[in-house]
């Protein structure tokens, strides 16, 4: 890096000037007195231009400078600013960990605060424990009373309250007292023993008159009474029974029933056959159907 010039450089550099124009203007005089004018002019032509070419290197080499000076002073600037921004931040850092500082102190004595609170409450937790446990007890002791006296309602809930079931394919729902007889008369039809269940399903159908069970229990009572030879109350109860549930599963079961009741009270053959004609129409489809159309038939 070539250095500015000094103070009052322009003046040095013009007093070697000055001297080489004496000189030079000296020697032109000398020459032109020996050599001419015309000598004497080229001389000092060529002096001018010297002086004009030492100028301008002059003047470049000032601007050279200058324009190293600027540029000295725009890095010394740069430096400056530089300088300043770290200032700032080194500032905006400490103001920023004086913030910290302060809200760790905070936050050493929020911790202090809540480990005395804590304290605190273990001490209240464990004077409690022994009215917990005597209270655990207590509660214990209810809850065991509650859950005796709850199994005792709903067990006489359940022996007076109606479920749902299903008999021959029908949903109803019908109270404990029906399920029982119901299923004790069945069980009594199993068996084989007809009088027995010819009392018990009678029994049932007084007791009972709207139950979703009426119509099986008039069926089997039928049925019953027809393995007794009670064919006329035979026929009266699947009569009953297939006018309160035509539609039932067992109805053409039930109506074979009456033309075999039919059958042994010698009723006429057209009141018979007219009663297997009904079957075969209403359950086409049937088991039963298929048995009324060979008696059919052999009626001819």
């Amino acid at each position: 890096m070539k250095r500015p010039l000094p103070p009052g450089g322009l003046a040095v550099l013009a007093k070697p000037v000055a001297a080489l124009v004496l000189m030079s203007g000296l020697c032109v005089g000398a020459h032109a007195a020996i050599f001419g004018d015309d000598e004497a002019r080229r001389a000092i032509l060529d002096l001018r231009q010297r002086l004009e070419a030492l100028g301008q290197r002059q003047s470049a080499e000032q601007q050279r400078q200058s324009a190293e000076q600027q540029r000295q002073i725009a890095e010394l600037q740069r430096q400056s600013d530089e300088l300043q921004r770290q200032k700032d931040e080194a500032l905006k850092t400490s103001q920023a960990l004086a913030r910290t500082t302060e809200e760790n102190a905070q936050l050493r004595r929020s911790l202090l605060d809540l480990s005395n609170q804590i304290e605190q409450l273990r001490a209240d937790l464990s004077r409690l424990r022994g009215q917990d446990e005597q209270i655990a007890r207590e509660v214990s002791e209810v809850q065991r009373r509650l859950k005796d006296v709850s199994n005792g309602v709903e067990d006489r809930l359940r022996s007076v309250e109606p479920s749902k079931v299903s008999v021959d394919g029908r949903e109803f729902m019908a109270a404990p007292a029906e399920v029982r007889e119901f299923e004790a008369a069945l069980a009594i039809m199993r068996k084989g023993d007809f009088a027995q269940a010819q009392n018990a399903f009678g029994t049932f159908v007084q007791r009972h008159p709207g139950s979703g069970y009426q119509a099986s229990a008039l069926f089997w009572l039928g049925n019953a009474q027809y393995a007794m030879r009670n064919y006329k109350e035979s026929l009266n109860s699947l009569r009953a029974m297939l006018s309160e549930a035509p539609e039932h599963v067992r109805a053409a079961e039930a109506m074979l029933a009456v033309a075999n009741a039919l059958t042994e009270l010698k009723e006429p053959r057209p009141v018979l056959r007219r009663s297997l004609e009904d079957l075969v129409k209403a359950h086409p489809l049937s088991e039963a159907a298929n048995v009324a159309r060979d008696r059919l038939s052999k009626l001819k």
